[in-house]
């Protein structure tokens, strides 16, 4: 059984967190945005910042850990 990585999901904002946890939903930048209020540029920065911090490879990996990870993530949450 292969065993997932630790990421430290300290070092995202909470902003950064909010956008991981909408990731996992699949849905398109603009959804995000209009969910968060936000633009939809500052979604692809916030979502650029993630994979960078997290030394994940895209944005459908991190998707994919928000999945994974979302009790550890939301853990986080305020």
């Amino acid at each position: 059984m292969t065993e997932r990585p630790v990421l430290d999901f300290a070092m995202l904002t909470e902003r950064e967190l909010e956008v991981l946890v909408l990731l996992a939903s699949g849905e398109q930048n603009r959804w995000l945005a209009r969910r968060l209020g936000i633009a939809e540029r500052t979604v692809r920065a916030h979502t650029t910042s993630i994979v960078r911090k997290l030394n994940l490879k895209s944005r459908f990996e991190a998707a994919i850990v928000s999945h994974l990870y979302a009790e550890d993530i939301r853990g986080l949450r305020p």
